[in-house]
C-alpha cells in the first residue's frame, strides 16, 4: 500500500478505488499570486503552477475542485479530509469546493495554526497563522480527542504547590444533570442546584491507589483525605479538586494551534513551506487508527507520509515534482529501521539497471501489475507462474536479457498444468495461452513460439519490459575531493565536488558523509543544486556517498572512502 507517486495528482487520484482511503490531508499550493509559491523549480512544478494562474481565482477554485471530488470519492464514508490554505482564498474554499462537495453538515472543525513567522506588510496586519478545515464524509467519522501537554507558556497554570507538587484548580463537576450517584448531594453540596453532576479525576489513579470497589461518592471521600478537594467558601459554589502538573494529561486539543516550536535541528530539510511534524501528528492521530490509509496528495517535503510511517498508518504520497518526491524517499530512508514497512517509487521512467537487478520476488510483483495483471501472493503451488492477466491467462516473468527456448518449454508445460480447460480454450479461439515477460528474447525463444503457432496453433506472446515501463539510462556521477587542511580545532576540511551528467538534466544532489551500505543511504544534507559540499573530520576512516537525481527521477549513486590522519588519501 505505501507509494510515493511522481505524476498529476488528478489522474492518480481517478485511478484509486472508491472508499480505499481513511484520512486525507492536503496542502495544496495557496492562491497567493506570488513567485515564490514555486518551491523545487522543476519542469513538473513550473507545469501545475501555470496551469493554476492560467485565469484568476475562479480558474484556481475549479483547478482544486476537480481534485477534491476525487478525494471525496475514494474516502471511506468514516474519513475525513483536513485542507490546508490561507487567507488568499480560504472563503473560496470553504464554500465553493468543501461545502459543495462534503455538504455543509459535514463540516467539523476550523483549526488555526500559529506559524512562527509573518509575511509582514506597512499596510496590514503580519499574516501569522493559517487555516485548516476539517470535514468528514458522513456524520460517522472516526474521531479520537487528543491531549496536548502543556507548553512553557501554560506553565503558570500550575501556581499552586503542596507536599504533591505543583497543581491547578480543576472542576470536580461536569455540564448536565444525571440520575444516580453523579447527582447525589455530597458533604452538602448539590451539583444538580447548579445544572451539574459529579465527574471523577481520572488522572489523579496516576498518583493514588484509588481502590477498584469504591463507589463515586466513595471515591470522592478518598480523595478529601487526601486533601486533595478543595472546598468552596461561598454557600452554594460546588468544590474543586487539585489537577497536578505530574500527572496531567495536558488539555485537548482545541481549534486553535498555538504551541508547536518551529522546525529546526534534523527535522529541517531546507524546504520553504515545510510543515512541523508535530502538526501532522495531531492530525493523523485524531482522525485516524494504526493499519489506516492515509493520502497527501500533495506531499511537497513528505512530511505527512514520514509521520504515517512512524504511526504505524498505510500512505500514498502524490506529487508533480521529481525533486518532492525524491526528498520524500530520501527522508523516509533516513528514518527506516528494522520495524519501518517496505514502499514502492513509481515514476515517469526508471532505470534499467535498478529494475534487472532488483530482488526477483519483487520484481515479479510490480511487473504483473505494471502489465495490468495480478501477482501470485505466493511461490508456492503456482505451476511455475507469477500471474494472470484480467482474463485469467497465466503470466511468468524472468528478470533476464536474451530469454532462451528453454524458458519457453518449461512456460508451455506449466501453463498446461495451470488450468488444462483454460488452456483448451485459448486455443481453440486463437487467443494467447500465456504471456512471458522479460527484458529482452533470444533467437531461440522467437522461433520456437512461432513454430508453435505455424505448426501446432498455439500462441504464446511474448512481452518485452519496456514495451510497457519506460526505460531511461539512470545519470552518469564523477566524485572527487580536495584537502583544505586543519582548521582551528584540528579537524580536517575536506571539499568535495560531485559533476553528474543526464540527457534529462541533473535536478539535485544528495550527501551522506558516514554512509554505510548495510544502512542505505542516509543524506545528511538532502538538496544541494551545485555539488558542492565542504565538510569536517576527525582522524579514522571515513566512506562518504553521494547521489545525484536528474530530471526523471533517475538516480546514481558514488561512494569514496577517505582515511583521515597526518594526510588524506583514499582507503581500499
Amino acid at each position: 500500500m505505501n507509494r510515493l507517486i511522481l505524476g498529476d495528482n488528478l489522474e492518480i487520484l481517478k485511478s484509486l478505488e472508491s472508499e480505499s482511503v481513511d484520512l486525507i490531508y492536503l496542502d495544496p499550493p495557496f492562491f497567493s499570486n506570488r513567485n515564490y509559491e514555486v518551491i523545487w523549480g522543476d519542469k513538473g512544478e513550473v507545469r501545475s503552477f501555470e496551469d493554476r494562474w492560467s485565469g484568476g481565482v475562479d480558474h484556481y477554485i475549479d483547478w482544486l475542485k476537480v481534485r477534491v471530488e476525487e478525494m471525496h470519492r475514494i474516502l471511506k464514508p468514516t474519513g475525513s479530509i483536513f485542507l490546508h490554505c490561507d487567507d488568499h482564498a480560504n472563503a473560496y474554499i470553504r464554500v465553493f469546493v468543501l461545502d459543495k462537495i462534503f455538504g455543509e453538515s459535514n463540516f467539523r472543525s476550523e483549526l488555526i495554526w500559529k506559524r512562527t513567522s509573518s509575511h509582514n506588510s506597512a499596510k496590514r496586519f503580519p499574516q501569522i497563522h493559517d487555516t485548516i478545515y476539517f470535514f468528514s464524509k458522513t456524520i460517522n467519522y472516526r474521531f479520537n480527542a487528543i491531549k496536548v501537554r502543556y507548553s512553557d507558556k501554560y506553565a503558570e497554570v500550575f501556581k499552586y504547590q503542596d507536599d504533591f507538587g505543583k497543581y491547578k484548580r480543576a472542576d470536580l463537576t461536569g455540564s448536565g444533570v444525571r440520575n444516580g450517584l453523579s447527582g447525589d448531594v455530597w458533604k452538602g453540596y448539590n451539583p444538580t442546584e447548579k445544572g451539574r453532576h459529579w465527574a471523577t479525576p481520572n488522572n489523579l489513579k496516576g498518583l493514588f491507589d484509588i481502590p477498584a470497589e469504591l463507589n463515586l461518592l466513595e471515591i470522592l471521600d478518598f480523595l478529601d483525605e487526601k486533601g486533595v478537594i478543595i472546598h468552596a467558601k461561598s454557600k452554594g459554589s460546588l468544590p474543586s479538586y487539585k489537577n497536578y502538573e505530574s500527572v496531567s494529561q495536558g488539555k485537548i486539543q482545541q481549534s486553535i494551534i498555538d504551541d508547536i516550536p518551529p522546525i529546526k535541528g534534523k527535522e529541517a530539510i531546507g524546504y520553504p513551506t515545510q510543515k512541523p511534524e508535530a502538526l501532522l501528528e495531531r492530525i493523523i492521530s485524531c482522525a485516524s487508527n494504526e493499519g489506516d490509509v492515509i493520502l497527501d496528495p500533495f506531499v511537497g517535503g513528505g512530511t505527512t507520509v514520514a509521520v504515517a510511517e512512524k504511526l504505524k498508518r498505510q500512505w500514498i504520497g502524490i506529487d508533480q515534482s521529481v525533486q518532492a518526491v525524491k526528498v520524500s524517499e530520501m527522508r523516509l530512508q533516513k528514518q527506516k529501521d528494522l520495524f519501518s514497512a517496505p514502499f514502492s517509487l513509481h515514476l515517469h521512467k526508471y532505470d534499467y539497471d535498478t529494475l534487472r537487478y532488483s530482488d526477483a520476488f519483487e520484481f515479479e510483483t510490480w511487473i504483473v501489475k505494471q502489465y495490468g495483471g495480478t501477482p501470485n501472493t505466493k511461490q508456492r503451488g503456482d505451476f511455475g507462474t507469477d500471474g494472470k492477466t484480467k482474463e485469467g491467462v497465466p503470466i511468468q516473468v524472468k528478470r533476464s536479457d536474451n530469454v532462451g527456448r528453454n524458458v519457453v518449454d518449461n512456460f508451455y508445460s506449466a501453463i498446461q498444468r495451470f488450468d488444462k480447460n483454460l488452456f483448451d480454450r485459448l486455443k481453440a479461439e486463437q487467443k494467447p495461452v500465456g504471456v512471458l515477460i522479460a527484458f529482452s528474447f533470444g533467437k531461440g525463444a522467437i522461433q520456437e513460439v512461432a513454430r508453435l503457432k505455424n505448426q501446432e496453433g498455439l500462441m504464446i506472446q511474448l512481452v518485452t519490459v519496456e514495451e510497457f515501463v519506460p526505460i531511461a539510462k539512470k545519470p552518469k556521477l564523477k566524485l572527487v575531493f580536495n584537502d583544505l587542511g586543519l582548521d582551528a580545532k584540528g579537524l580536517r576540511e575536506i571539499e568535495f565536488i560531485a559533476t553528474g551528467e543526464s540527457e534529462a538534466g541533473i535536478e539535485f544532489y544528495a550527501w551522506n558523509f558516514a554512509y554505510e551500505a548495510a544502512a542505505g543511504f542516509k543524506a545528511d544534507v538532502m538538496i544541494d543544486k551545485e555539488g558542492k559540499q565542504v565538510h569536517k573530520f576527525n582522524a579514522g576512516k571515513h566512506c562518504i556517498a553521494v547521489k545525484v537525481v536528474d530530471n526523471q527521477g533517475l538516480e546514481s549513486l558514488e561512494t569514496i572512502a577517505l582515511t583521515v590522519n597526518g594526510v588524506v588519501k583514499r582507503s581500499s
